[in-house]
């Protein structure tokens, strides 16, 4: 990988003025040795074979960072789903212990955020699934750095109505803080750097880095300085900044996972934005030229970026994986959260906007109060959109006790200000039918 004098100056512009950082370092670690039939042998397994990476782990980033004057944001750890290691124990109060226990070892060692609490299943729940589910508020409640999941929907196997059912209830019996650190999933790859969606998949290496990028601010940068363009030579703008922001990723990975002895695993293209002001998705949608996020156009909008900087990244990256595409958390991107508290925004549009970006509908907030059947319902949308569009989406919702449409709510950090929308109460009764919606014709264009 060589830069010229001129792409290195470029380079250092979006660090020093454009807000370019990578947004996570993520050490995937196997944990499925240690598996154990008692949960005190279960979390003393864990330590040994964890506290080696951990150790290692923030120091070797930091190094990689100073080294290359690069600011890393996260630095996080992906352990194997949790519902696996919990298989021969089948006991949500030891279900709880793990997450305490792996709380504890993220803040011993520095570690920003764990994911991995997480269960597959999109037809049927195994004990240490149902274990896993019945944990999952007080495990989440009870920490700070623990993220985790539920993939309710796949393409090759359909909706599981009952788990999206669960899904809502575990939900809307989540802490503010807590529910920010879980999602509802479909189609989630094994490679994902981002939380909560990141675990260690079966198909990885015993320890592997994969590195999520930013950059929204340079993206909008750019855009901004080419106010005449037509949206094909914009298009090419933009791919051309996401080739330069994925190379800075694919460089940082390889260093840290040399400096760890690991292999290195992929680069997630998704552009991630933060409460920071020019950092944010939205913004560079409307300076595309939207009046406002959320106005007709912004599916258009959404999808040119998106597509732009898919193929500018996939140039840069030796391997891509994860999500990639684009993020649009709604309470993580400051231009987005002020459009849904001031109604800008809907659950509709947010639905059609993920059928061209890859986090679904995102950290968005919802009354304390919602009925489970409302929040089953919006779930399940999202996951028939991942199904038949053959890809990854997720649902992270934040329930806010006594809050109404239009309320805003400070998680702090990353997390910015939750937006409370409007999400209308009506019994769904759809959602008692239960049962999984069968694979569409995308399963069979598979073999």
């Amino acid at each position: 990988m060589r830069f010229d004098p001129r792409e290195i100056g470029e380079v250092l512009e979006m660090l020093l003025f454009r807000e370019l950082d990578i947004r996570a370092v993520t050490l995937s670690v196997n944990t499925l040795p240690a598996a154990r039939p008692r949960v005190g042998d279960l979390l003393q397994a864990l330590e040994e074979l964890l506290e080696p990476y951990l150790t290692r782990l923030r120091p070797a980033v930091e190094r990689v960072a100073s080294r290359l004057g690069v600011r890393v944001v996260t630095v996080r750890l992906a352990v194997s789903p949790v519902s696996m290691l919990l298989e021969p124990i089948g006991d949500w109060r030891a279900a709880v212990e793990v997450a305490q226990h792996l709380d504890k070892l993220a803040e011993r060692y520095g570690v920003d955020m764990v994911g991995g609490f997480s269960a597959f299943i999109h037809m049927g729940a195994s004990r240490g699934d149902k274990a896993l589910m019945e944990a999952l508020p007080e495990a989440l409640n009870s920490t700070a750095r623990l993220a985790g999941f539920l993939n309710v929907a796949s393409t090759a196997t359909g909706v599981n109505l009952d788990g999206v059912r669960k899904t809502a209830e575990l939900v809307l019996a989540m802490r503010p803080h807590a529910a920010a650190r879980f999602a509802a999933t479909a189609n989630l790859p094994e490679d994902v750097p981002f939380m909560p969606g990141a675990y260690h998949g079966l198909g990885l290496p015993d320890a592997v880095v994969n590195i999520a990028v930013s950059g929204p601010g340079v993206i909008e940068a750019v855009v901004r300085n080419m106010p005449d363009a037509d949206v094909r030579t914009l298009h090419d703008a933009i791919k051309r900044a996401a080739f330069k922001i994925t190379r800075l990723g694919e460089l940082v990975g390889r260093e840290v996972a040399k400096e760890l002895g690991v292999p290195f695993g992929a680069v997630d293209l998704s552009v991630a934005p933060s409460p920071k002001v020019g950092d944010s998705v939205a913004a560079v949608l409307e300076a595309i030229g939207l009046p406002r996020v959320g106005a007709p156009g912004s599916v258009f909008a959404l999808a040119l970026f998106t597509d732009a900087v898919k193929k500018g990244g996939a140039m840069a990256a030796s391997t891509i994986g994860g999500l990639s595409g684009a993020f649009i958390p709604v309470s993580e991107d400051a231009v987005m959260a002020k459009a849904a508290a001031e109604g800008a925004l809907s659950f509709d549009t947010l639905k059609a906007m993920a059928a061209v970006c890859n986090t679904g509908i995102d950290m968005v907030g919802i009354p304390g109060d919602a009925s489970p059947e409302a929040v089953a319902a919006l779930i399940a949308d999202v996951m028939a959109l991942a199904v038949h569009l053959d890809k990854p989406l997720g649902v992270r919702l934040v329930p806010i006790p006594g809050a109404k449409p239009g309320d805003v709510y400070d998680l702090g950090g990353l997390y910015g200000s939750v937006a409370v929308m409007d999400l209308p109460s009506s019994k769904i009764p759809l959602v008692s039918r239960g049962g999984t919606a069968p694979p569409g014709v995308e399963r069979l264009k598979k073999g």
